[in-house]
């Protein structure tokens, strides 16, 4: 069985490092299958969760709020500033950081403070729906 060399890294550590036969992420124009032997491509992904597929049928998951991807027929790789192993995803503490942000949203004095707020709340929504739909909810 043919399989991908996969890297999810963040600025803070590599959060996985391993073999698939199949990943799946949000790209930017929407969400993106990779193989192996995938075209290679550099795009930027959304806020969401990596579907790592590994040689045994095991899945892994990985949150990440946006990044970069770099595809190579032998190597994926997705760079993010922040991700989050799914068993680490706090469905209460990403919940009070989105009422935190719509508070701050509802008090930003200019539109540079409300561009960076309304992202703040579009990368926690995303996390929300992310652990709802792992936790099967």
């Amino acid at each position: 069985m043919a399989t991908i060399h996969v890297d999810v890294v963040s600025a803070e550590d590599s959060l996985f490092s391993g073999e698939a036969k199949f990943v799946s992420l949000p790209g930017e124009a929407g969400e993106l299958g990779i193989l192996p032997g995938h075209t290679p491509l550099i795009s930027r992904i959304r806020p969401g969760t990596v579907k790592i597929v590994r040689p045994d049928d095991s899945e892994e998951h990985v949150f990440v709020a946006g990044g970069l991807l770099e595809i190579q027929p032998t190597t994926v790789t997705v760079l993010s500033d922040t991700a989050i192993r799914s068993h680490d995803l706090d469905e209460a503490k990403a919940e009070e950081a989105r009422r935190q942000a719509e508070e701050a949203l509802r008090n930003a004095q200019d539109k540079s403070e409300v561009a960076v707020v309304e992202a703040e709340l579009a990368m926690l929504a995303a996390q929300l729906s992310a652990i709802r739909k792992l936790r099967g909810r």
